[in-house]
């Protein structure tokens, strides 16, 4: 269905909305939902499909729903980091929107770990990690559940001992609590600086974020193709110099 151009701008969009299953309309070209996303049906058997691909996850112990593209994960796995693993792995299916990801950690016998010994792992890996000040960091460890704190210099770094913790056996979840060491920044300047970044690694999602810096908080907002790309997107975001919270409104619309 095409909507035609005579119509003023303001008229032309209330037209859209009011059309009965319209999902949105670009060119002046009205799409239904079918038209731009995959059945839930679909969804539901690549996900499946995607975990069992994955060598990380026991895939026939993840349940999967669907709904307008939303998908659940559900069931029980022996660690975090395939929690983590299923989440990453629904993510990457062409038309998953967002991911609920209900997946509980169970740790069996054998891979189990005192709260002791999980905290001693946690601070070998983080004194061998050339990314991360060690020294910087605390970690309280209960029932499996581990939570960061202290402070660093960069975004990124806040990520990478996030990321050490993951893999961690033993763990069941994770609180992160460490702050980004608020510096004076020239907030123009800082987002310049991740505009130019975006456009180097993708110039052509970059033309649709929108980057904000308000008192050394970068808010982003606009759409992305995949999950991949709006992961790629936070990583860059995570190098900017005095970034101490990244809030995002990047929303996956395989379409745009």
């Amino acid at each position: 269905m095409r909507i035609s151009s005579s119509f003023p701008s303001r008229e032309r969009r209330t037209f859209v909305e009011e059309v009965s299953g319209v999902y949105g309309c670009k060119g002046g070209v009205a799409m239904s939902a079918k038209m731009q996303t995959k059945s839930d049906s679909r969804i539901q058997q690549e996900v499946l499909r995607e975990l069992k691909w994955d060598t990380r996850v026991e895939e026939t112990e993840v349940g999967v729903t669907v709904d307008r593209g939303i998908v659940t994960l559900t069931g029980l796995l022996s660690s975090y980091a395939k929690k983590l693993a299923a989440q990453e792995a629904a993510h990457r299916v062409f038309g998953v929107l967002d991911v609920a990801n209900e997946i509980q950690v169970r740790v069996p016998e054998n891979m189990a770990r005192t709260d002791a010994e999980i905290a001693l792992a946690l601070r070998s890996a983080l004194e061998w990690d050339v990314w991360v000040d060690q020294e910087r960091i605390k970690s309280t460890v209960s029932n499996g559940w581990v939570t960061l704190e202290g402070v660093v210099a960069l975004f990124r770094e806040r990520e990478d001992v996030e990321r050490i913790v993951r893999r961690l056996a033993g763990v069941r979840g994770l609180t992160n609590r460490i702050e980004v060491k608020p510096v004076k920044i020239n907030a123009e300047q800082v987002r310049e600086a991740i505009e130019e970044a975006l456009e180097r690694r993708a110039e052509r999602e970059a033309r649709h974020i929108k980057v904000e810096v308000h008192d050394n908080e970068v808010k982003l907002s606009g759409p992305v193709r995949s999950w991949a790309e709006k992961r790629a997107i936070l990583g860059i975001v995570s190098h900017a110099p005095g970034v101490r919270a990244v809030d995002e409104n990047l929303f996956v619309d395989p379409m745009f």
